[in-house]
């Protein structure tokens, strides 16, 4: 069956490693980033027949718009993959507010959108796939990382909503939890040597991710594979949620 495969926050990361592997899954591969690949990003993508939109997660009629000519132009959307995201850091008493609303506006609301316009592709055509990129820190919270945080925790929410909505519709829709994943949003990360040891700490397998990792188990979500996985959070995290290792223990 033909795949028509739409991800945002495809210019980078996760995004980035998921455009490459459903296209080596044989989608037809629709790219959207709020930035405009680079020149090297853009010919590569041109070569391989990836589809290019800029569209920011924030502009709902952009959004709509968008998400309309794409069903005009490809007969269907059968898979959206959520990856548009950002970072921030600030605790409940110190957050600046702007930032708050930002975090939540592109995470959360931005991720919202997307579904609420590529639903009604899915349900005119009788199938379609969501797989929306949370976070372990949506299971589980991390200090002074409210709004991430909360965002993230509303986009496991929004998962289990859509499968509980639209299941009997011919949609599915789950989400991955990455644990720290090396990419340009956590290199402030990789360059605090504390930080990126303390979060190293936190994985059972002693390293970070890889972003490959990551779009493996969505290219699986997206898969005929995962026909009979709905309103799931596939945790990515090298054993984050599993446990934690003791530092030495008593004899």
């Amino acid at each position: 069956m033909r795949n028509v495969a739409l991800i945002t926050g495809a210019c980078s990361g996760i995004g980035l490693a998921t455009v490459d592997s459903l296209l080596a899954s044989g989608a037809t591969v629709i790219a959207c980033d709020i930035m405009s690949p680079s020149n090297s990003l853009s010919t590569l993508w041109q070569a391989n027949g990836i589809h290019f939109f800029q569209l920011d997660v924030e502009n709902e009629a952009a959004i709509r718009a968008t998400l309309t000519q794409i069903a005009d132009e490809f007969a269907s959307i059968d898979t959206l993959v959520n990856c548009a995201g950002i970072s921030g850091w600030g605790g409940v008493s110190d957050i600046d507010m702007a930032q708050w609303q930002k975090v939540l506006s592109v995470n959360l609301t931005g991720s919202m959108l997307m579904c609420k316009y590529a639903l009604p592709v899915m349900l005119a055509q009788g199938h379609g796939n969501i797989i929306n990129v949370a976070s372990i820190f949506g299971l589980e919270a991390c200090d002074n990382n409210v709004a991430y945080n909360v965002s993230k925790g509303g986009i496991i929410q929004l998962t289990r909503s859509i499968a509980a909505d639209y299941a009997s519709c011919g949609i599915r829709c789950n989400s991955v939890a990455p644990g720290l994943i090396e990419t340009a949003m956590t290199k402030d990360i990789a360059l605090a040597p504390q930080l990126h040891e303390k979060f190293i700490s936190w994985h059972l397998q002693g390293r970070a991710g890889r972003a490959d990792e990551v779009a493996s188990v969505i290219d699986f979500l997206a898969s005929s594979a995962a026909s009979f996985v709905n309103g799931q959070t596939i945790a990515v995290d090298g054993g984050f949620s599993a446990g934690r290792k003791f530092a030495a223990h008593p004899k």
